[in-house]
């Protein structure tokens, strides 16, 4: 029985760090709180639904049957730009791999020198030169990166995102580079859609009260209260929201940075991103180069896995814990062994003939070997 490592390919997606859901081998990108991403789909297709039931027969009869045909659009693209938004990449940095995080810290050692005990080392920052102001690069202590421009790290996706905006709860996701259009271009459709069958489901008890009076009207359309109440509420939340990206987006600037009083304030210098052209800032936002992901998250990658070969035939290991136990020894000479490898160490020395018995020279130890490795060595050849 011996062990021998064999290499699989994996899709990368499976091994990224952070707190993500993927879905569909990697092609639909989540955070894992979604519950309110829930509530959002139930509370659109739920109220589109009651409109159609009972608004959209009486007034496709009465007034014209466009309206339902705009509001059967207006549902459509709504929901095309929620799942867009919601399932796509927001713009995921990649964490730093091993080498070159170790490259940046000897980086920012020599830079910084020998810090005396006791006083606190400096900032890691770096100065870039964006439209001749001076823009700060902070580092991010857990992707080992020096976030680009207008970067941040979300704590609730912990992943750095390009061109931050914000997470967004309501559509289960962050908001950043590559998913900010849809997530606006969502925020005004749905406002107009909340906005229409607002008006008509006022327009619809209006026309019925003519008729057959207010209070048999509502026994006869019991959603339509529901959908009036609804709309309500959602209106001004809707509403307000799109004006305030409206806003941003005039200004080329992100909810970010607008929180943290990035470019306002009397210290504060002016925004460099901004063109200073309400046109131009809304182009560049919306209908700018749509950015390719850099995670790759479809690409294949080879992993390692261990795996029992025996005489009947090769099983892999089912305690992932048992193989790192058996596995485990000392890469450094004087390195202590760990205590649950000791009580093997012992069995194969007892297993093993004794010096009397074996005439054999003992073979030269290694510069760099050590009586534990030894040990190690014997165990893996009985094995």
């Amino acid at each position: 029985m011996s062990a021998v490592m064999i290499t699989r390919k994996v899709r990368k997606w499976e091994k990224l760090p952070g707190k993500n859901t993927f879905c569909c081998d990697g092609r639909v990108m989540m955070a894992r709180q979604k519950g309110i991403f829930y509530l959002t789909l139930f509370l659109i297709i739920g109220t589109c639904s009651l409109f159609f039931a009972f608004e959209c027969p009486y007034l496709a009869v009465h007034l014209s049957p466009a309206i339902p045909v705009f509001a059967v659009v207006l549902f459509l693209f709504v929901m095309a730009m929620l799942l867009r938004t919601s399932f796509s990449d927001p713009g995921v940095l990649p964490r730093a791999l091993p080498e070159e995080a170790n490259f940046i810290e000897m980086e920012i050692e020599a830079a910084n020198g020998n810090v005396p005990s006791g006083q606190r080392p400096p900032p890691r920052i770096r100065n870039v030169q964006i439209n001749n102001q001076i823009v700060k690069l902070k580092y991010c202590y857990t992707c080992k990166i020096f976030r680009p421009p207008r970067a941040s790290h979300c704590s609730i996706c912990d992943n750095c995102v390009d061109r931050f905006d914000h997470h967004c709860p309501w559509v289960g996701n962050c908001v950043g580079k590559r998913n900010y259009r849809y997530f606006y271009l969502f925020t005004l459709t749905l406002s107009l859609l909340t906005i229409y069958i607002f008006a008509f489901d006022i327009v619809h008890v209006v026309m019925r009260s003519v008729d057959q009076g207010f209070l048999n009207t509502l026994k006869e359309t019991p959603g339509t209260v529901l959908e009036v109440l609804v709309c309500f509420f959602t209106l001004w939340s809707m509403v307000g929201l799109t004006g305030f990206h409206t806003y941003l987006i005039s200004l080329n600037q992100t909810t970010n940075e607008d929180i943290k009083g990035s470019w306002s304030g009397k210290n504060r210098g002016q925004n460099p991103y901004s063109h200073k052209n309400i046109i131009k800032n809304c182009c560049e936002v919306l209908c700018g180069p749509t950015y390719p992901s850099v995670l790759d998250r479809r690409g294949l990658m080879q992993e390692d896995s261990p795996t029992l070969v025996t005489s009947e035939g090769p099983c892999s290991f089912d305690n992932p814990v048992a193989q790192t136990t058996k596995t485990t020894a000392p890469l450094i000479p004087n390195e202590h062994t760990p205590e649950d490898v000791k009580p093997s160490i012992a069995a194969s020395a007892e297993k093993s003939p004794s010096p009397k018995e074996d005439h054999s020279p003992a073979p030269k130890l290694p510069p760099l070997a050590s009586p534990e490795t030894d040990v190690e060595t014997s165990i893996v050849k009985n094995h």
